[in-house]
């Protein structure tokens, strides 16, 4: 098993084990969009597209785990960086890109690393996305207007 279908399989396992059916959904829908998203511009981007798509199944890791939203990118590269370690499959340098970036992707007002901007950016496009008839949130309007320039949306 390659080592996004191993990250996809935990986080299906929390995902399964979410009593709420509603919550469930939207954490499927969240995870695996955020992660195709990260895919997609990690592509168009030449960045690494593995170690994207597993940043983005990773990156509210803590928040469905917990269902907690306090603090949840801190928290969640701590959760991550626990998770990547016990699977033995990452090195340290891979682990500490995923984890950097999940660490700031709710960081949308700045500019980090160009990987951790796709976490970012993957993250915006999935909210904007998931209902393209409910209002983007303020903090998000610019990067979405970016992404849609970037891909020729407009």
């Amino acid at each position: 098993m390659n080592r996004i279908e191993k990250i996809r399989e935990y986080v299906d396992n929390i995902i399964l084990h979410i009593p709420d059916e509603t919550v469930r959904r939207c954490g499927y829908s969240h995870l695996y969009g955020v992660s195709q998203a990260c895919a997609m511009i990690a592509l168009k981007r030449r960045e690494n597209v593995e170690l994207a798509t597993i940043a983005g199944m990773l990156h509210d890791i803590y928040y469905y785990s917990i269902m907690d939203s306090k603090d949840h990118a801190h928290r969640g590269s701590v959760m991550a960086r626990e998770i990547l370690i016990s699977l033995q499959s990452f090195d340290v340098d891979e682990i500490d890109m995923i984890c950097n970036a999940i660490h700031n992707h709710s960081c949308k007002g700045s500019k980090h690393s160009s990987f951790d901007e796709v976490l970012i950016d993957a993250d915006v496009l999935q909210h904007c996305l998931y209902n393209p008839l409910f209002d983007v949130a303020e903090h998000e309007i610019q990067r979405y207007g970016n992404l849609k320039l970037e891909f020729d949306l407009l």
